[in-house]
């Protein structure tokens, strides 16, 4: 994990205002026991992850798709070309969803602000290290050469994030 002890106490007031503000509904679908705590989410989501990403055309309508997501320093990051059609939405729009749902037992969405971030940039170093210790084994040296040519990455600056933990509980047939 790279989370510091100041990142863990955001996150965890970031859930808890969360779900304070949820609506009924969600309240009763996620209980405070199916509820992940900073510590669980930052345990969870450790390694590139799979995010389906939601942005928002000129016209207002949201349009969505998967990316490798990478959960660093309690914030969700993915990454993309410049010119890419969700780069070019961020840059004027840059509120967003996303959702990691791998399957019925854990459930993890979040909105907020885009912020592009370079990661060959000296303030990144730290998330730029962390990305290159996830891809670099899965796919050799050569996959540093993405970010030499200009691939971005995007950090969501979260106001709501929602967890749902079902792990254990029995789903009807």
């Amino acid at each position: 994990m790279h989370e510091t002890p100041d990142d863990m106490a955001a996150l965890q007031a970031l859930l808890d205002d969360s779900y304070e503000r949820a609506g009924k509904h969600l309240r009763e679908i996620v209980t405070p026991e199916r509820r992940l705590s900073a510590e669980q989410v930052c345990e969870r989501l450790q390694g590139m992850r799979l995010l389906v990403v939601a942005t928002v055309t000129a016209d207002g309508r949201p349009i969505s798709g998967p990316f490798d997501g990478i959960f660093y320093r309690g914030a969700f990051y993915f990454g993309s070309s410049p010119e890419s059609v969700r780069f070019r939405h961020i840059r004027k729009r840059p509120w967003v969803s996303a959702t990691h749902l791998p399957g019925e037992e854990l459930s993890v969405s979040v909105h907020g602000k885009a912020a592009i971030v370079e990661p060959l940039a000296p303030e990144n170093k730290g998330f730029l290290d962390a990305v290159l210790g996830i891809y670099v084994p899965r796919y050799g040296e050569e996959w540093a050469k993405i970010l030499d040519d200009g691939a971005l990455y995007a950090r969501i600056d979260a106001e709501r994030m929602l967890t749902f933990n079902g792990e254990g509980l029995e789903v009807p047939v």
